[in-house]
Parts: structure tokens; C-alpha cells; sequence
């Protein structure tokens, strides 16, 4: 089982970019797929996920109307567009899935940095 996060790098301050997570080793429809990031000296935080089935997405107030989760299911990816970046937004980018909704992160990425000038 595999998640690779990547698409990260540097962004001006009302930049965007998309992260991409791709997922191998397990049926990819029968998981859930959240993003969390962690900012130097920080605890991870949760930014937002998407649901199984439903494709109904859930995120952080912190990014709320600024980022989007999408998934291709044929291509075993999720994405996190990521527009009106902030310095505030630069953090370890990781991804995490899991089969059930109230259960801990079955697996993780290693993260992606994305880091936004000011």
C-alpha cells in the first residue's frame, strides 16, 4: 500500500497550485482520503477530506472557499487545488487514507512541501 504526494514547491502569496496524491496497493474506491499539513514547529493539522462513495468533501475553516479536493478514481488520485495562498499556508503537505469514517488514518503519504512567499 502506497500514497505519493507530490506537486509541491514554491508559490507567490495569491498563487495557486494543486497537490496530487496517488494511491497504489488497495481498492482506492473504498477509502476515504483526507489531507493534513504541518508548518515548521507546528502539530499536524487536518485541511480537508473526501468522502468514499459519496465524494462528499469536508474541510478546514482555515481553508474553507480557498482549497478543493477532487479525486479521479480511474487514475487512483485525489487532488487538493489550493488557490489564494497564504504565507501562513506553507507546510508539509501529506496525505492519508482510511476505510472507516470514525477510525485512525490507515495509511500515509510522505508529504509534499509547499511553501508561499510573501
Amino acid at each position: 500500500v502506497q500514497l505519493q504526494a507530490s506537486g509541491g514547491g514554491l508559490v507567490q502569496a495569491g498563487g495557486s497550485t494543486r497537490l496530487s496524491c496517488a494511491a497504489s496497493g488497495f481498492n482506492f474506491d473504498d477509502y476515504s482520503i483526507g489531507w493534513f499539513r504541518q508548518a515548521p514547529g507546528k502539530e499536524r493539522e487536518f485541511v480537508g477530506r473526501i468522502q468514499k462513495t459519496s465524494s462528499t468533501t469536508f474541510y478546514a475553516d482555515s481553508v474553507k472557499g480557498r482549497f478543493t479536493i477532487s479525486r479521479n478514481i480511474a487514475a487512483n488520485t485525489i487532488y487538493l487545488q489550493m488557490h489564494t495562498l497564504k504565507p501562513e499556508d506553507t507546510a508539509v503537505y501529506f496525505c492519508a487514507a482510511r476505510s472507516i469514517m470514525t477510525a485512525p488514518w490507515d495509511y500515509w503519504g510522505q508529504g509534499t512541501q509547499v511553501t508561499v512567499s510573501s
